[in-house]
């Protein structure tokens, strides 16, 4: 009677001891390593925050959390109250982003602590792009990191081309071909123009095969603009 009361006492412990482990925050290290300041964002947490050159910025992200992104905003002007406008990945005009961007705008996607417990995360261009960018693993033994450093904003199609930064095809042109409407679209000249030059990220809706990648959950990053 008495072992049993015991393992009563420290199960319950042990218990809130797992519980505590596994549901971690995920840490994420957000530094700008381009030559000028970018408006850093994250949402559905972090809200927003100036990162000149060199600067960094923390976010811990919850457990469970999905549907997120990080991503840079360039040419902003804020006043007082962080009301404003960016020339890319506006987010309604606020400093503090509750929504997403404005396209076009390089995107760190990711969903914590999924399917078998796994992170699953990507660079997507399926917004477009504006800033290089960097998504990798810092811990927990993961260490496949994505990268999309290409020149696409010097590059891009002259059809596509956009005020600091260069409009995925469905941005422009708004038809199912290029943004899978229907659900049964496939590559085309304009997506395997950002497929070519950043293979690892996705370059339309429907590119899940070679562009979303898995960590164990609990796991820390880093999002590094012009790496």
């Amino acid at each position: 009677m008495v072992v049993i009361k015991s393992l009563l006492v420290v199960f319950p412990i042990l218990l809130v001891l797992t519980f505590t482990v596994t549901t971690q925050a995920a840490r994420f290290v957000v530094t700008n390593k381009c030559p000028y300041t970018v408006w850093a964002a994250a949402v559905p947490v972090g809200g927003g925050r100036r990162l000149n050159s060199g600067e960094m910025w923390t976010v811990d992200v919850a457990p469970g959390t999905k549907g997120a992104r990080i991503w840079a905003r360039t040419n902003c002007n804020f006043d007082g109250s962080g009301r404003g406008h960016c020339q890319t990945g506006d987010c309604g005009g606020l400093l503090q982003c509750n929504a997403y961007g404005t396209p076009p705008n390089t995107l760190a996607e990711f969903a914590l602590n999924q399917y078998m417990n796994n992170d699953f995360l990507d660079i997507s261009l399926v917004d477009g792009f504006n800033v290089p960018m960097d998504f990798s693993p810092t811990s927990n033994g993961c260490t496949r990191g994505i990268r999309c450093t290409a020149d696409i904003n010097g590059q891009c199609p002259n059809q596509l081309k956009a005020p600091g930064g260069c409009n995925n095809p469905c941005a422009v042109f708004k038809t199912d071909q290029y943004c899978c409407n229907s659900g049964s679209c496939g590559p085309t000249d304009y997506s395997r123009f950002f497929k070519t030059r950043c293979p690892d990220a996705y370059s339309y809706t429907k590119d899940d095969a070679t562009s979303t990648f898995t960590c164990p959950g609990g796991t820390n990053y880093k999002v590094v603009f012009c790496p």
